[in-house]
């Protein structure tokens, strides 16, 4: 059996599908959404997760409804805030990859003073990946070493200069709501991650039903385009 995954990676899908099956606004399954990721936070650092990465907005959502992005920012906002003094008791370190400069100015000052404020913790990191998409990510990765007037590039170049340079890439990512699909989600670092998909729509995830994720992972033979024990 595999370890622990060191990396868990979620694209937490399936918020507004379980508020129109309840027949309630999208902003308050986004806000069922907030609560969900807290718990799972706590269970993978109970379980012992060193890194966990949350795809909490992508770069493509900000072709939503500008009431919806609004609700969303605002609920970044004050879930940075309020959960911040619980990430530093709880030794978690956060950071975020994507764009956050295209965020309303309270929004970043809240996640570089979260930054700033956990930086010494180190029993895990939560990474939100905020305005992020990959395919952007790895244009700003090769555009920094063309500024350093790099002439060949080498893929060991373009992981170093990623929004994930210094993090291991993902051994595990869970995606919810049975849609299957990246989603423009870490290409690159996703090269051989294990994938598990499930039906459970977001505010619906569990402990539980991470944990499911967990062993079907762990019981998988991980061959990095080697052979395995069985060929």
């Amino acid at each position: 059996m595999n370890p622990l995954p060191t990396h868990i990676a979620i694209i937490m899908d399936g918020n507004g599908r379980w508020a129109r099956a309840k027949g309630i606004p999208r902003e308050e399954g986004h806000r069922r959404g907030a609560e969900t990721a807290e718990n799972i936070v706590e269970a993978c650092r109970d379980i012992g997760i060193r890194y966990l990465t949350l795809y909490a907005f992508s770069e493509e959502n900000w072709q939503r409804p500008l009431h919806e992005v609004d609700a969303l920012m605002y609920l970044l906002q004050c879930y940075i805030s309020a959960k911040r003094s619980k990430m530093i008791e709880n030794d978690i370190r956060f950071r975020t990859i994507g764009d956050i400069s295209k965020l309303p100015k309270e929004v970043v000052l809240e996640i570089e003073r979260t930054k700033e404020e956990t930086s010494k913790c180190n029993g895990m990191d939560l990474i939100l990946a905020v305005s992020y998409s990959s395919d952007s990510e790895i244009v700003r990765a090769v555009n920094k070493l063309i500024a350093k007037g790099v002439k060949e590039v080498t893929a060991a170049d373009i992981s170093s200069h990623l929004d994930t340079a210094g993090i291991p890439n993902p051994d595990l990512l869970i995606r919810t709501s049975g849609e299957l699909r990246l989603s423009n989600f870490l290409l690159w670092q996703c090269a051989y991650t294990e994938f598990y998909f499930t039906k459970v729509l977001w505010p619906d995830f569990t402990r539980k039903d991470l944990e499911e994720a967990i062993r079907d992972y762990m019981k998988r033979e991980r061959r990095f385009g080697g052979v395995g024990e069985g060929a």
